[in-house]
Order: structure tokens, then C-alpha cells, then sequence
């Protein structure tokens, strides 16, 4: 542990103090020693002092010493990096309802598979958390604006519903449209919160105004990762009027986006690979890392051992070192 973990280092100033007294215990032992050996009545010498000392006898002194030490350290005020929720931050979920979402690859479907897995991650969120709802399929549908409203979140995801085509661009677009208005709102003197863009999807890019790797490129000039969740298989099929069509997720596309935008990828082959893929981009998203106060333990542990000396003196010596 460096000084840099220390609030108030110069507090370790005291600790000369503490070895100063360690000394003085010494010192005061050993002219105390020599007090005892100036008898020269031997029998009354055998009475007042064993021929062994007791090591006991210094027991309350050590722990004396050992507390003033501990509480030492946590006046310099120690810090540990701890995870703590955060509180303020902006997510935009953005999920495919294109056709070939009722693919079955993923039971019960790919779409009520990602319903469940996304009312999840949306509860599970911490309270700071601003959380906003995008659908796209042939067009992008912001649904919720961001909010900590969970309850409106997990309403929308349950009323998705199927429709023609992919416009992943214009859905991430849509998404960045999103994330700036609500920081124009409550940026404050902070300015906006940090931001990210969860996408999950299943397959290519088939229409749209602003092709998805382009809104990549605008997204990471605006510092807003994009997380990408592949979601299917290559196997999945689905019935589009009569004809069976081959709908396999398309990894490559979602591999660039995070790629391009600096988030990162995510690979989601079923239900549960997508539960524990949202599992972890809650902890991402809803904790951060930071010093915090970490003197507490010192404190606490310095407090015992202090009371331990007192103890250990009525005990042993009966009294106090």
C-alpha cells in the first residue's frame, strides 16, 4: 500500500511517537531490572522477584503499542478502490423486431427469449441509472425516453411486436438523438452523463437512411460505446409467407459496430447466454470503480486491540500498562 492510498499521510508522524514509547517501555524495563538486582537481602530478592520474568507481564504493553499503531493508520485515512453503483448515466436499449426474430433456434422465440432477458437486465439495473427503450425493424421506434422508470421500460419490452426489414443504422442514430436531448436536460454544470448504446440484434442490415457502420463512426466521435449482443443461431428459420427462409445471426456486423464505436461484442446463442450477457453488462454499466474511504477496519481493529490491552493489564497485572 503506497502513501497515494492515503488521504492524510502525515498523520504517520504519530508512529515516531508510538516508537518512542516502545523505547521508553524498554528502557524503563531495563532500569527496573537493575533497581531489583541492587538487593542484597537474597531471601527477600527470591520473594519480590521470580528468577524467571513472566513474558505475560508485557502482554498489555504490546498490545497497547499494536493499537496505537492501527489507529495511526486510520487517521492517515486509507482508501481502497471499491465498486459502487453509479449515479447518473444513460443507456439506450435498442432491440431487432425484424421477421426474423420469430425464429424458434432460441425456444420459446428469439423475440420473447430477448423479452424476458431484457426485462431482466432493465430491473436489475441500479436506481441511477437512466435507461431509455429503442425497436427497430423497418424503421426505429423510440419507445421510452431514458429514465429510471423501470416499470415503463419493462411495459414496452412485453408490447413489442414483429415487423418487416433492419434499419440498424437509423436505430443507433435514433439511439445517439436520444442519449443528447436527455443531456441537454440534466447535464447541469456536470455535463451530460456518460452515455452507452446496448444493441441487440440477429441479423444484416437490410434498409435505412445512415448505413449502422457510419452511425458507429459518429457514435464514437460523441464518446457512446456500443455494446452489441448477437442473438440466434446459424440455424435459425423462419416462415415468411409459406417459404421457409434462413435467418442466421450475422456476428461479423456486430463485431465491426462495437469494434468501430469502441464498445464491445457480445455472443448470445441462447436464452441463457443472453441472460448472463446482460448479467454482465449490468455490472459494467451499473457499477463504477472508485476510492472510498477505507479506514473503518483500522478503526475497528484498533479499538479492539486497545481494549484487549486493558484486559490483558486487569487480567495479568492488575492494572492498567
Amino acid at each position: 500500500m503506497s502513501f497515494s492510498n492515503f488521504v492524510a499521510p502525515w498523520w504517520f508522524l504519530l508512529l515516531v511517537a508510538v516508537v518512542a514509547l516502545a523505547a521508553a517501555y524498554v528502557f524503563v524495563q531495563r532500569v527496573r531490572r537493575k533497581r531489583v538486582l541492587r538487593f542484597t537481602n537474597l531471601e527477600l530478592l527470591e520473594k519480590v522477584a521470580p528468577k524467571r520474568e513472566r513474558w505475560s507481564r508485557h502482554v498489555p504493553a504490546a498490545f497497547l503499542l499494536a493499537a496505537l499503531a492501527l489507529l495511526t493508520v486510520a487517521l492517515a485515512g486509507p482508501t481502497a478502490e471499491q465498486r459502487v453503483p453509479r449515479n447518473r448515466a444513460t443507456v439506450m436499449l435498442v432491440v431487432d423486431v425484424s421477421l426474423s426474430m420469430k425464429a424458434t433456434d432460441v425456444k420459446p422465440s428469439r423475440l420473447e427469449a430477448a423479452q424476458v432477458a431484457a426485462k431482466s437486465f432493465a430491473e436489475g439495473l441500479t436506481p441511477g441509472i437512466n435507461l431509455g427503450l429503442i425497436s427497430f425493424a423497418g424503421s426505429a421506434t423510440v419507445l421510452v425516453a431514458p429514465t429510471t422508470d423501470r416499470t415503463a421500460v419493462s411495459q414496452s419490452i412485453d408490447g413489442l411486436k414483429l415487423a418487416q426489414s433492419t434499419a440498424t443504422g437509423d436505430a443507433l442514430v435514433a439511439a445517439m438523438a436520444s442519449i443528447d436531448s436527455f443531456g441537454k436536460v440534466v447535464g447541469g454544470a456536470e455535463g451530460p452523463p456518460p452515455a452507452r448504446i446496448v444493441l441487440m440484434t440477429d441479423g444484416k442490415e437490410t434498409v435505412g437512411t445512415r448505413k449502422a457502420f457510419d452511425a458507429a463512426e459518429d457514435a464514437k466521435k460523441a464518446g457512446i460505446p456500443i455494446s452489441t449482443i448477437s442473438f440466434g443461431t446459424e440455424d435459425g428459420v423462419v416462415d415468411i409467407e409459406g417459404r421457409q427462409q434462413s435467418v442466421p445471426v450475422d456476428d461479423d456486423s456486430m463485431k465491426e459496430i462495437a469494434k468501430i464505436s469502441g464498445g464491445e461484442f457480445f455472443k448470445a446463442a441462447s436464452a441463457e447466454e443472453l441472460r448472463r450477457v446482460y448479467d454482465t453488462l449490468g455490472e459494467q454499466i451499473g457499477y463504477e470503480k472508485k476510492q472510498a474511504d477505507a479506514s473503518k477496519p483500522w478503526l475497528l481493529l484498533g479499538t479492539l486491540t486497545a481494549m484487549f490491552a486493558a484486559a490483558a493489564a486487569l487480567l495479568l497485572g492488575q492494572r492498567l500498562p
